[in-house]
Parts: C-alpha cells; sequence; structure tokens
C-alpha cells in the first residue's frame, strides 16, 4: 500500500509538521513507513505525507489527519481567526482595546462546552468526508469555504464580545461619575443603614436606627412596589444624595443583591460594609 497526502497551511506550519509527525509515526508500529517532506509554495507551505507498508490502512490513515487537523483548527486557528475578524471589523479600537475584545470572545468560546463539543463534531465529520474524496487540502481555504457556519459563529462571538466591552467601559466611565459626585457632595448623614425588603425594595435608617425620611429623600419613593421600578438605581440615587460617611447593608427579609452591593463599593470605595445579622436585620425581615 502506498499513499500521498498533501496539507497546505499559512499558519501554524511547524505546529502542524510536529503534530502530524508524532501522531502518524505511532503507525509505524503496524508495519508503515512515514516520510514527512515540506514544500512552500507561495504563501502557503505543503507539508506531503508519503506512508507505505503492508495492510490497507488507508481510512484509519485518513481519519487520522482530520483528527489532527481538526483539533488544530479549535485549539490554534480559532484564535488566529478571531484576531483577524476583530482587527478587521474593530479597526477603530486601538490594540489594547482590541485585546480586551478578543479575552472576552475567548471567554464566551470556553465557558461554552456544549457549543465547543458540537463545533469538534461538526468540523471532524466534514474532514472525513473531505479527506476521504481528497488526497490534499489546504486548511485556510478549506475553514473558508467548508466551514463558513462555523466561521459565522466566531462572527456573532466577535460582536457579542464588542457589545460586552462597550457596556463595560461605559459602566466604568458611569461609576467614575458617581464618584465625582460623592467626592463633591457634603455628607448629611454619619451612617446609612441600608435594610432590604423581602419584594426587593429598601429602607434607609440613620445611626439611631431610626428610619430616614428626609425633605432630600422624599423624591425617591423607597416603598413603591411596581415592577418598572429598578431598586438598585434607586438606592444608588438617594445614597449619592445622603453622601452618607458610612453605609451598611443588612439582608433582613430580602436576598442581598451582590451587584448593587458591589456596585455601591466602587462608588463609595471603603465606607462600605455587610451586616452578618443584628436586630435591624430581625426587626424589619417581614
Amino acid at each position: 500500500m502506498s499513499s500521498c497526502i498533501s496539507i497546505g497551511a499559512a499558519h501554524h506550519q511547524e505546529l502542524l509538521k510536529n503534530q502530524l509527525d508524532r501522531e502518524l509515526r505511532a503507525l509505524e508500529s503496524r508495519g508503515l513507513k512515514i516520510r514527512l517532506q515540506e514544500k512552500p509554495l507561495g504563501w502557503l507551505t505543503f507539508l506531503d505525507c508519503s506512508i507505505s507498508g503492508s495492510g490497507n490502512l488507508e481510512t484509519i490513515i485518513r481519519r487520522r489527519v482530520a483528527g489532527i487537523i481538526t483539533d488544530l483548527i479549535l485549539n490554534n486557528w480559532e484564535a488566529t481567526l478571531l484576531k483577524h475578524i476583530i482587527r478587521e471589523n474593530y479597526y477603530y479600537f486601538n490594540d489594547d482595546e482590541k485585546g480586551t475584545i478578543y479575552d472576552y470572545a475567548q471567554k464566551k468560546l470556553n465557558f461554552s462546552d456544549h457549543s465547543r463539543k458540537h463545533n469538534k463534531v461538526l468540523i471532524l465529520r466534514r474532514l472525513t468526508e473531505y479527506m476521504e474524496a481528497n488526497n490534499d487540502i489546504n486548511i485556510d481555504g478549506f475553514i473558508r469555504f467548508r466551514l463558513k457556519d462555523y466561521v459565522n459563529e466566531l462572527y456573532d462571538i466577535a460582536d457579542q464580545a464588542a457589545d460586552d466591552f462597550i457596556m463595560d467601559r461605559e459602566y466604568q466611565e458611569f461609576i467614575e461619575l458617581l464618584k465625582y459626585f460623592v467626592e463633591v457632595q457634603d455628607p448629611r448623614e454619619e451612617l446609612v443603614n441600608v435594610v432590604l425588603r423581602p419584594n426587593g425594595a429598601f429602607k434607609l435608617f440613620d445611626e439611631q436606627a431610626q428610619i430616614i425620611n428626609s425633605d432630600y429623600l422624599e423624591e425617591f419613593m423607597l416603598n413603591i412596589t411596581e415592577n418598572e421600578i429598578n431598586y438598585e438605581d434607586m438606592l444608588i440615587s438617594a445614597l449619592i444624595t445622603v453622601a452618607p460617611k458610612k453605609i451598611v447593608f443588612h439582608p433582613g427579609g430580602g436576598k442581598m443583591p451582590h451587584n448593587t452591593v458591589d456596585t455601591v463599593s466602587k462608588v463609595f470605595g471603603g465606607r462600605v460594609s455587610v451586616c452578618d445579622g443584628c436586630p435591624l436585620c430581625i426587626k424589619d425581615s417581614n
């Protein structure tokens, strides 16, 4: 039996060569002889895999090559594709911002284990079908023309990552603006206790555990329960208005909203703490 498979690539040629050599050498125990020959051709480098020996291992060899290329696409080409997509589609961001978008995209890809398994099965199946009918393959061309749905998914991931980056940047700018408001505001209370209600609303108490109902808080209507009320925005607005020197969160009868506590902590810095349980929590837990 004699066979020759030619594999061309514009990226990761050395990695491809080493992987092919390692994986195909494992078949030498079955009486095969493997020879790899490197041939540069323009912007591509082709690796000619000449395989000879006894027995009929043609199908096994081609499937082994398909598996090698599948792993390389997912583990190496994918990063190159993502960087190219971000570089071309989001050229108006600087290099650091593009790098952050890329990191966001990678996290999204790694987070979805189901999607990665699906992509691996998809790529392996199409490569296997192609390798069974062809003796040569250009990996970059194969990705571009035969894995369009996979590439389109990467475009979607990059779009989502860019949106997340923009939202996070706007959030950080918002936090900085709120911090400025706090810095220029004269404190109206020494201490404010924030007690959460079971319905998600909240009450504010001073350091004597008296509810704060001053005129400057009247506009916030702290006990309104309509669904359209954004309690986090209301709370932050109220706290900025009061600008206390110290803020203590009390779970009360509600669930501690960690995102809200985190946002308030970013705005007020070291002024914020969380109560582990006290009479004020019990008193207003119903």
